[in-house]
Order: structure tokens, then sequence, then C-alpha cells
């Protein structure tokens, strides 16, 4: 027997007549399989969910529950949570209700995905000092900032997959060890050339984390829940790259570069213990393709066109946000006359634009949906980005620049989260690798686009038209290769 709990007016009483060995034929990494495909069973909308995965299901939520309240969680405990909590085949829940974190944990999470701009943000009010002490051009000085963002890029390709094969812990736990490893061995380079391969390994052991805490999400929450949880996120890489370089800076009145490297080693060494205590292994046993390696798995990836159209709109998504980032002091500061203080507060108000387009986001998705809050989102970037290249253009007073500039910082507070979890959404089994390609791909457009655009120079309505070129490929992705719209909200 199934129950529905879907039907209308049943209030979740209606019976299926199924045979048991219908559903034992469901194929144990099925998530969810639609009832409709089980001889004897007419209602449409139940959903049945594996014996296997319902156990997982069930000893996460029995995981964090002890360790919200202090118990232990050890390998023993999982083994007889497996086998003591999974329930019948015969039972079906609502498609939309997930697994959840607690608070706590997802404060972790929160704080392991603040590594990447902590690691470039927190240090750039000492770069002119590093570079006076080392006896470096500044030149090679900004090489520390771009050999860090490659590794950050490069490293996600390498962990994603090692965490879909080995499970989420062990990377992660290697790679923020590695952190802090290779922090404090900024901290004590002698020369430039030491900085430079410490920072190349630092960007390489920070990409664990990130692109772990991200598939760790899409492990436990299905469907709008992850978008809603990534916007929330948001909060967190919103405030990072506004608080870290007022931080740093002010770490500068009593330490030096240095002792902002030594910081941050102890915050990371602060967030190992964190990640070792309170998370736990969240891969279902079993899900990584056999002899796949990672190559392969990555291609068959991108061989999915709806997931590689993603991959572009979030990639596009990190060119509009460095280009911002890399091209907006000096539109700001040299075309128009802002102080570095005034622009400190520029900064800091489109930082808060971020964080409440992506907390709007998070309010609205359950309702709306992750699809149609992205398209939205995007068509709110294209505008206001069009705007800014306008206003540009034709020299317009500064406010016509800054209020549509704030709008496309909102915008792109619901994109990430929303293309991210769309595109996560079919592939739970490979969450760390799509995770990897996801992430990579917004650092690496993001770190060419900026450099490459002001070769030129940086007057006139580049900043504008670099932003709005890339927003409108983004939008045109979305409508034209992930189609017809429907498909989208399936997929969410």
């Amino acid at each position: 027997m199934l129950r529905c709990s879907w039907c209308p007016g049943t209030g979740g009483s209606a019976l299926h007549e199924a045979p048991l060995s219908a559903v034992q034929k469901l194929p144990i990494p099925a998530v969810r399989e639609p009832a409709e495909q089980i001889p004897g069973v007419n209602c449409k909308s139940a959903t049945v969910i594996s014996p296997a995965r319902a156990g997982v299901r069930a000893h996460i939520s029995s995981h964090w529950r002890k360790r919200s309240t202090g118990l232990p969680g050890t390998l023993s405990g999982f083994l007889s949570t497996m086998t003591s909590t999974a329930p019948s085949a015969d039972e079906v829940v609502p498609a939309d209700s997930p697994d959840h974190l607690p608070l706590s944990v997802l404060v972790v999470i929160g704080a392991l995905t603040a590594i990447p701009p902590l690691v470039t943000d927190l240090y750039l009010p000492a770069l002119p000092d590093m570079a006076r002490t080392l006896g470096a051009p500044d030149a090679l000085a900004q090489l520390t900032m771009s050999l860090c963002l490659a590794g950050l890029a490069l490293g996600q390709l390498v962990v994603g997959p090692l965490s879909d094969r080995l499970g989420r812990m062990r990377p992660l736990r290697w790679g923020v060890a590695l952190l802090v490893v290779t922090t404090f061995l900024c901290a004590a380079s002698g020369n430039l050339w030491v900085l430079l391969v410490a920072r190349l390994l630092q960007g390489l052991a920070g990409s664990a984390a990130v692109v772990v805490a991200r598939a760790i999400i899409r492990d436990v929450y299905d469907g709008p829940h992850v978008a809603k949880i990534f916007s929330q996120l948001m909060l967190v890489l919103g405030l990072a790259p506004v608080v870290g370089p007022i931080l740093g800076g002010q770490m500068l009145r009593f330490t030096d570069w240095r002792g902002i490297f030594v910081a941050l080693g102890i915050v990371s060494a602060a967030l190992l213990a964190a990640s070792w205590l309170m998370l736990h292994e969240t891969r279902q046993p079993g899900s990584h393709p056999p002899g796949a390696g990672a190559g392969r798995v990555l291609w068959s990836l991108l061989r999915d066109p709806h997931f590689t159209a993603y991959v572009v709109i979030t990639a596009l998504g990190g060119a509009i946000l460095f280009t911002y980032i890399g091209l907006s002091s000096f539109v700001l500061q040299d075309g128009y006359g802002l102080s570095a203080v005034g622009y400190s507060v520029v900064f800091g108000a489109n930082g808060v634009g971020l964080i409440l387009g992506s907390q709007l986001n998070a309010h609205l998705v359950m309702r709306v949906g992750p699809a149609r809050m992205l398209r939205g989102s995007l068509m709110l970037m294209v505008v206001a980005s069009a705007v800014v290249m306008v206003a540009q253009w034709t020299e317009a007073p500064l406010m016509a620049v800054l209020v549509p500039l704030w709008f496309v910082l909102v915008g792109f507070g619901g994109v990430n989260g929303n293309a991210t979890a769309l595109a996560l959404q079919p592939h739970r089994a490979l969450a760390g690798s799509a995770s990897a390609l996801l992430g990579s791909a917004g650092f690496i457009l993001g770190g060419i686009i900026p450099p490459l655009v002001s070769s030129g120079g940086t007057g006139g309505p580049v900043m504008g038209l670099t932003m709005t070129v890339a927003g409108v490929v983004a939008l045109a992705t979305l409508l034209l290769v992930i189609r017809p719209s429907h498909l989208l909200e399936e997929r969410a």
C-alpha cells in the first residue's frame, strides 16, 4: 500500500494499491521516482522514496539533531542509524519536504563560503606595505592576488570530483587543514617568490571549503529550498568583500601584513575545528558512478545542455561582479572625482544592495520559484547595466551612475543562488563536481574579462557596456537554450 499526502481532499489518507515488488525494483540510487511509473499506482502526484535514500535522509536528520544537542556521532552510530531508521518501502512523502540543517551548522557552512573573499580581500590594504617590505614592484605584489584567484578556480575542479568519490568531509578537512598551513606560510614568507607559491597553494586549499559547502546544501535540500539557502548564504558573501578591506585596514593600525595573515590563519584553524566537530558526511553512499574519473564526470556534466547553460549564466554573472569590482574605482574616482572615503561608502552601499537582493530572493523563491526569480533578476541586471552604460556614455551626473549600479548588485543577489540551485537540482549524486564547474567558471571568466576590456583604458562606457553585454548574453542563454519556460519550473 502507498499512502499519498498530495491527493486533494484526502488529508493525506488516500491509499493506492501497488505490489511491493514494484517498489523494491526502484533503482537504489534514485532519489525520487514518479508513482505513475509503478504498476498499479494511478496517483500522478505521489512520490516514492527508495528505501536506501530514505534511510540516508533519516540518518542526516537524526545526526544533525544529535550534533545540535551535543551528542556525539560515530561510525557505528551512522551504521546503526542506517539500518534502524529506514522507513518501509511503501512510505510516500511530499516532494517538497527536505531535511533541515540546524542554524549552527548553516553558520559554519556560511563561514566556509566566506573563505574566498577573506583570503583575497582582507590583505588588500596591506599590499603597498607588503611590496615595500619584500622589495617587490607593485605589479608583482598584485600577482599575489591573481595567483590566489587562479588557485580558487582550479582547485574546485580537483576537489569537487574528489568529494563525489571520497565523500564531503575528507576533502573539506584536508583542504581547510592545508589552508591553515599555507596561510601561516604566507605570514612567514621571506621573499616574494615564496609568497607567490604560498598564495597559489592557499587558493587551491581554500577552494575545498566553498565547493564542498555548496555540495552539502544540495545533498540535504531539494528544489526551491536549495535556492533559498544559497540566497541566505549570499548574506555572508555580500558582507565579506565589504568588511574584509575595512577590517584589514583597521588591523594595520597595530600590526603589519604578516599579522593579517596570522589572524587569517587563526580563523582558518577555528573553521577546521568547527567543520570537524559540527559537520558530518552527507553524500549518499554508492551514488558516485563506479570507475568514473574526474575528467569523465566533468565532461558528462558539460554534455547536459541545461547544466552548461547555467554554468554560462553563473560565469557571466561573475564577469559582471568582477567588472564592477575591478573598474568601479577608476570610473568613480578618476572619472567622477570621488574620494577614497566616498568610494568606500559607495562600495559598502552596493554591498548592502547585493545583500538585500539575495534576502528578497530567499523570501520570495518558495512562492515564485527559482526559475522565475532568475529571469527577473537577470532582466533587472540588464536594464540597470544599460542605464549605467548610457549614463557613462553621455557623461551624466554621478547619481545617474550610482543608482542603476546599485540595482545591478540587487539583481546579482538573485542570480547566483537561483542559477546554482537549478543547475544542481538534477545532479545530486555529482553535486561536488557540478558545484566545481559552477564556481570555477565564475572565477575564471571574472578574472579574464575585466583586465581584457580595460586594456585600452577605463574611460567612456567600458564598465557599463561590459556589464550590459554580459547580462544580455546570460539572459539570452536562459531564454533560448533552456526552453520552453515550463522546463525551468520542472527542474526547480
